[in-house]
């Protein structure tokens, strides 16, 4: 049991180092889809808590199912399902999201972007979500991409830290209001 007495999650060894992981994360599948839409969708939400410009849209759910449909078959594309272990062995707990982009006038030219990453409240905290970045980095530099580059809500300053601690830092900015 955790402080908060919440259940510990199970461990297991990561693949490429000794720390403990509680989950084991690949690629995710077309059977994954109905288990990642509201992983997805908790995403969203939670991202609509930083901004009334990201409000969640009534068709969200349909919206996701298609582009992650979409995702799993996209080359340029890095879709990662993070399964518990233990009692959740073959339970999809979490994701990420990635995809390669060209950058036509800077070098590297290649881009890998984290465009979402989600893992359940219970895996957080336990150095999973540097396993999933080191593992989302190493399969985008393998498909070419020679900078990881995070988007995320410029509000939420966990995301912040979160990759600042990993030698991330601001290289753009996007503005916005309404219509």
């Amino acid at each position: 049991m955790t402080a908060a007495g919440e259940p510990t999650p199970p461990t297991t060894p990561g693949p490429t180092d000794s720390t403990s992981i509680p989950i084991h994360l690949r690629p995710a599948r077309a059977a994954d889809v109905s288990a990642l839409v509201p992983l997805l969708l908790r995403l969203k939400r939670l991202n609509e808590e930083f901004d009334p410009l990201l409000r969640v849209r009534d068709d969200a759910e349909s919206q996701a199912r298609e582009i992650l449909k979409a995702t799993i078959n996209d080359p340029k594309a890095v879709l990662l399902a993070a399964e518990g272990v233990g009692p959740d062995k073959d339970k999809v707990v979490g994701f990420v999201n990635a995809v390669l982009r060209e950058r036509a006038f800077y070098a590297p030219p290649v881009e890998g972007v984290i465009v979402d990453i989600y893992l359940l409240p219970l895996y957080r905290r336990h150095g999973v979500g540097e396993y999933i970045l080191k593992e989302v980095s190493a399969a985008l530099k393998a498909k070419g991409a020679g900078v990881v580059i995070a988007e995320f809500p410029a509000q939420n300053e966990i995301a912040v830290r979160f990759y600042a601690k990993r030698g991330f830092r601001p290289i753009t900015a996007r503005h916005a209001r309404l219509l």
